[in-house]
Order: C-alpha cells, then structure tokens, then sequence
C-alpha cells in the first residue's frame, strides 16, 4: 500500500515562493505516476502538475506553467512541487497523489488512487 506524507505549506506574501514535499512509501514507484492537486474553499479539487516517475515527463495546468515545477528524487523517493511567484488565487489545500495507470500521460483525475492528508498553502496580498 503506498502511503503519502506532504509538508511544507504555509502562508507566504503574494510574489513569494514555497517548495512542497511529498514523501512516497510502500512501494517502488519506478511504473507510478504522481500528481499534485489543489482545492481552494468552495471550489472543486484541481488537477495542477504531474510527473512520470521513470522519465520525469511532466505536465502542468496552463495557470501555473512557468511558475511551478514538479519534479522527483529517486533515492529520497520524494516528490516536489515548487512554486514561485505565487498569487493569491494559488491559495488552497494541496494533496500528492500516486497513480500505476502511468500508461497514459497525464493521467485522468480518476486515475489516481493513493493520496496525501494534504498541506495549506495560503497567499496573502
């Protein structure tokens, strides 16, 4: 069973950077896929950047491109998501997730099966 730990949300002024953690367990994720979503309050759950653990091809949401960066260590089995010039509307509960369908990329929502408890990212003005 994979198990997933984020860290390092936190409140942060408009312009500024944050780096979340995703700490994977369980498995050896070399055919995995990994995302990371975001849900803001009120709003529906968000599919924002994706990675292919083997090749490290990424995908990301057009709102975020040239902005945030996903990307992997194998020997940490840890997933990152660095996010810079950050925007109030980047504000929102931030999950990793953990997909095998790694067959097609991006993988669909639906795919992905394991998940984070989720940190808080928070962008004040």
């Amino acid at each position: 069973q994979v198990q997933l730990v984020e860290s390092g949300g936190g409140l942060v002024q408009a312009g500024g950077s944050l780096r979340l953690s995703c700490a994977a367990s369980g498995r050896t994720f070399g055919s995995y896929a990994m995302g990371w979503f975001r849900q803001a309050p009120g709003k529906e759950r968000e599919f924002v950047a994706a990675i292919r653990w083997s090749s490290s091809t990424t995908w990301y949401i057009d709102s975020v491109k040239g902005r945030f960066t996903i990307f992997r260590d194998n020997a940490k089995n840890t997933m990152y998501l660095q996010m810079n010039s950050l925007k109030r509307e980047d504000t929102a509960v931030y999950y990793c997730a953990a997909t095998s369908a790694s067959y097609r990329f991006p993988p669909l929502s639906a795919d992905f099966d394991s998940w984070g408890q989720g940190t808080q990212v928070t962008v004040s003005s």
